[in-house]
């Protein structure tokens, strides 16, 4: 199945625009990949933490910001294990290919030092599955779907703000501002931005 790249000048401007709002930003980028974002949002950046599976990528990774903290590993098992919690992050980055959720979640439950304000930037892939009836197969949305049933596609942005302010209610956050849009081929990607405050 072809990868659907073409939101990535929409994640590069959503990220740059947020950046604004933010002093002495510390980043946490979940799905760190060939590093486009990095280059196009936080090369300015003289310290920050990236994750990335795949052994080449997370190679290039440390290469690409030698002042960075690169984890070549699962990055929901290491950031649930407290990966990463030498920096206290105040900008979380999660731009998975598919569910933000297991990481987001991952984050919120894990010890680590918390910001006062933090600010959480997500590409979520989940519509497509949602425009297909498949909410009921992703273990986070099956309690949502048991209340609003499986045609999740058309609400989904008011879908993650409720899950987002039960994911950062965990760690003793409240959710200060949520926005989002969906873009990409036939609007199947979900961008949205929250901040959350203690």
């Amino acid at each position: 199945m072809k990868l659907d790249n073409s939101t990535v000048q929409h994640k590069v401007s959503l990220r740059v625009k947020l950046l604004y709002s933010i002093d002495n930003p510390v980043v946490l980028e979940t799905y760190g990949g060939t590093g486009e974002i990095f280059k196009q949002c936080y090369a300015h950046l003289s310290e920050g933490i990236v994750f990335e599976e795949d052994f080449l990528k997370a190679a290039w990774l440390c290469w690409q910001r030698p002042s960075w903290s690169v984890y070549q590993f699962d990055c929901i098992s290491a950031v649930r294990a407290g990966a990463g919690s030498h920096l206290e992050i105040n900008l979380l980055d999660v731009d998975p290919y598919g569910s933000p959720w297991p990481v987001l979640e991952a984050f919120f439950v894990s010890e680590r030092p918390r910001a006062s304000r933090l600010w959480i930037v997500v590409s979520d892939g989940l519509r497509q599955k949602l425009s297909r009836g498949g909410g009921w197969s992703v273990k986070r949305l099956q309690p949502v779907v048991e209340r609003w049933g499986n045609r999740l596609h058309g609400r989904y942005l008011e879908v993650c703000e409720e899950l987002m302010v039960e994911c950062v209610g965990q760690a003793g956050y409240r959710l200060a501002s949520f926005d989002g849009y969906y873009c990409g081929i036939q609007k199947q990607r979900t961008h949205y931005v929250a901040e959350v405050s203690r």
